[in-house]
């Protein structure tokens, strides 16, 4: 076991936050699982472990389908977070089989192929509006502008929230997403616990007028297998499912979004070589998900011991697989540090993998793209206003906003 003395590993330490990378690099040099103390964690950040970890059933983003608090040698949370557990508790990220795999057949025929790409009209349309205007204005704030707007316009239609209600989804995702953050204190939690509750309320009452009125929507679809399907959802696991739409359908999107042009800015051989061959752009939107990952670091539960190169990992444990650290794994990226936008081998895990692999990963390549076209078409001359201030979150990775002109 390496001490915590030992590691270069500060989540909460501005400059860590800022740039992870060699940090992570270290981390790799030190070992393939390292104890890290104050979380309480196991990292974990060669590519090859964690992409076998997330496929590895021996572990789960619950236990509680196997065991009590008491028997898996934890605490319960606090009696006051309960509405953000309970909303939590009940998506199809934080479950395991049969309750997993139940919620995400049925979620799943919403994201066939042949659905999302009958929306990718739509996608483009809105992203080359959104981009028109921040080029009629000059410029402005790219993630409040076009990054924010898309993703969240786009799951929002598919679940049939109407245009009127969605200017609290964001800050109702941001509030609720800080307590995914490593060791959230109390005022994270209590922002958390009431947005969960404001969103479930407005949840609520959107699925009883659509049992009355149903539509086209996916609502309505979650409504009729809640009454009709044998796989059928209760009433909390709708509102469970629709609010991890509408925060996983659009927190990785819109970071990846402003990542990736902050990479792009910093990179500027990269960004004339996409300048001059728009037919770059899905290699482009694979590289740059793994070159300033969104989301750096993914939590699972050890349900039965394992061992990872001699050091045994008891039942109880949490194990932190650092995304960020094994898109940089030089064992399977060719000088990983280096921005490259043709780079062909790219088995990067930004989404995850195994079970829980991102359901929403094909709509968001599609959103990631036509933002992107949008913006080397309608705004070719984009450039950097002002340097970016980075969020202080780590888990998930993102600036506070991207100022640039046209």
């Amino acid at each position: 076991m390496t001490a915590v003395s030992d590691l270069p590993f500060d989540p909460w330490d501005p400059g860590f936050v800022a740039d992870p990378y060699p940090a992570y690099a270290e981390l790799r040099a030190r070992g393939r699982v390292l104890y890290y103390e104050p979380s309480d964690q196991w990292l974990v950040p060669h590519h090859a472990d964690v992409s076998a970890l997330l496929r590895d059933r021996r572990l789960g983003r619950t236990y509680l389908h196997r065991y009590t608090h008491d028997d898996f040698g934890r605490t319960p949370p606090p009696p006051e977070h309960e509405p953000f557990h309970t909303l939590n508790d009940h998506g199809m990220l934080d479950l395991e089989p049969p309750d997993h795999t139940r919620i995400r057949r049925l979620v799943s025929k919403a994201f066939t192929p042949r659905t999302v790409e009958r929306l990718q009209p739509y996608v483009q349309s809105l992203a080359y509006d959104l981009v028109g205007r921040l080029a009629a204005a000059g410029g402005g704030d790219l993630l409040a502008d076009v990054a924010e707007p898309l993703p969240v316009a786009v799951i929002a239609e598919m679940l049939g929230i109407p245009e009127a209600d969605r200017g609290p989804l964001r800050p109702w995702s941001a509030e609720i997403c800080g307590m995914y953050e490593l060791n959230p204190g109390e005022e994270t939690a209590a922002r958390a616990v009431r947005a969960s509750v404001e969103f479930s309320d407005y949840l609520r009452g959107l699925i009883a007028q659509r049992r009355k009125e149903p539509g086209d929507d996916l609502i309505s679809g979650l409504i009729a297998a809640h009454d009709e399907d044998d796989d059928r959802l209760t009433e909390q696991e709708m509102i469970s499912t629709c609010v991890l739409l509408l925060n996983a359908g659009h927190e990785a999107t819109v970071n990846a979004t402003v990542n990736g042009w902050w990479a792009l800015f910093r990179n500027p051989d990269q960004l004339a070589a996409l300048r001059a061959d728009h037919s770059l752009v899905p290699s482009a939107v694979e590289e740059l998900m793994r070159y300033d990952t969104p989301l750096q670091l993914f939590e699972r539960w050890v349900l039965d011991e394992i061992e990872i190169d001699g050091t045994v990992i008891p039942r109880g444990a949490e194990i932190a697989m650092l995304f960020g650290s094994a898109n940089h794994d030089p064992d399977v990226f060719t000088a990983p540090g280096r921005l490259d936008l043709t780079r062909a081998d790219n088995p990067h895990i930004s989404f995850s993998a195994g079970i829980h692999y991102c359901i929403g990963a094909p709509l968001a390549r599609i959103e990631l793209a036509a933002s992107m076209t949008a913006l080397l078409e309608r705004a070719p001359a984009l450039r950097l206003a002002a340097e970016p201030e980075r969020k202080a979150n780590f888990v998930i990775r993102g600036l506070k906003g991207l100022a640039v002109e046209v």
